[in-house]
């Protein structure tokens, strides 16, 4: 044990690194690590909105690094490495790198939810360039246009419920006749005059102006197939929403930690989870609202709160 930090969080996005700043200020050795770049979900997303402070808005890599760099400044380090294991109980907490073994006197899980893929030709070449996993973040760049919405749950009406507001023309592709959301979307998704539905129907892929590889490629329609006919067509379209739901990147606290039916870590507004000095901040959590701010707010928390056990436990 060459090294022990006082907190090691797992995961670079703006949980994570909230909680490096402020573990870092309060003068805990901290450790962030990363499997690629910095900023989890928002990398992805080449203009944010919502988040405050930036009146322009903000790439999302560029604030991943910002919140990174002001980390560092207080002394906190990132380290680029795959976890292959977390073993939680012990003290410290044992954490196996594809590089080397960490140990930690606190954890901070902040691993993100993945949004589940179509899976069709097209998809992630278009990532940012037309197809997109978060209304509420990217809706807005698609005003006055039209948009595909993929999903028939509560997030998808959510969606078809904003993207109705600034877009010029909804299309919603869901594989059954009915929507699976609440009762409530129901009457007024129906009469919105802007939104056309097609039911028991898939998208067999994402169409663009280009070679999918090429730079500047963009979304430019869907492929979609009826379930019942099998007939196929294409719709124009300028943007594609995926909201088919998420997957908790939870995989490390499997077995150890209490999750919930989808997977996702118990942790209520504290970040505690059933292990004494493990702490889950962000998009992994159970919560009701996953959001940078969000994520943000957990972090600090999640750091708050492992300053308070290590006080505890080590004074």
């Amino acid at each position: 044990m060459d090294k022990i930090y006082d907190m090691i969080i797992i995961g670079g996005g703006p949980g994570g690194y909230t909680a490096a700043l402020y573990g870092a200020r309060a003068g805990l050795a901290t450790l962030v690590m990363e499997k690629m770049a910095v900023g989890g979900q928002m990398s992805l997303t080449d203009q944010i909105d919502n988040y405050p402070g930036f009146e322009e808005g903000i790439e999302g890599f560029s604030l991943g690094e910002k919140m990174k760099n002001e980390a560092e400044r207080f002394g906190a380090r990132t380290v680029f490495a795959t976890v292959l294991s977390a073993d939680l109980k012990p003290d410290p907490k044992v954490i196996k790198t594809s590089d080397d073994i960490f140990y930690g006197r606190t954890v901070v899980i902040s691993t993100g939810a993945e949004p589940r893929e179509l899976g069709v030709d097209g998809e992630k070449e278009l990532v940012g360039r037309g197809v997109s996993y978060c209304a509420s973040c990217d809706g807005m760049f698609f005003k006055g246009k039209a948009v595909v919405v993929v999903g028939g749950g509560n997030t998808a009406a959510a969606d078809i419920l904003l993207l109705s507001r600034v877009a010029a023309k909804v299309f919603v592709v869901h594989r059954r006749d009915t929507l699976r959301a609440s009762q409530v979307y129901h009457e007024t998704l129906m009469s919105a005059e802007n939104v056309e539905f097609c039911w028991n129907s898939q998208v067999t892929g994402i169409l663009s102006d280009a070679a999918a590889t090429s730079h500047g490629a963009k979304v430019t329609g869907v492929r979609i197939k009826n379930l019942v006919t099998c007939e196929e067509r294409e719709l124009s379209c300028d943007g594609v929403f995926v909201a088919i739901g998420r997957k908790p990147v939870s995989e490390l606290a499997a077995g150890q930690l209490e999750l919930d039916e989808r997977g996702y870590i118990k942790a209520d507004e504290s970040t505690k989870t059933n292990i004494p000095g493990v702490f889950a901040a962000g998009d992994v959590r159970t919560k009701a609202l996953r959001q940078i701010i969000t994520a943000a707010a957990d972090g600090a928390m999640a750091a708050r709160y492992a300053e308070e056990y290590l006080a505890d436990k080590y004074r």
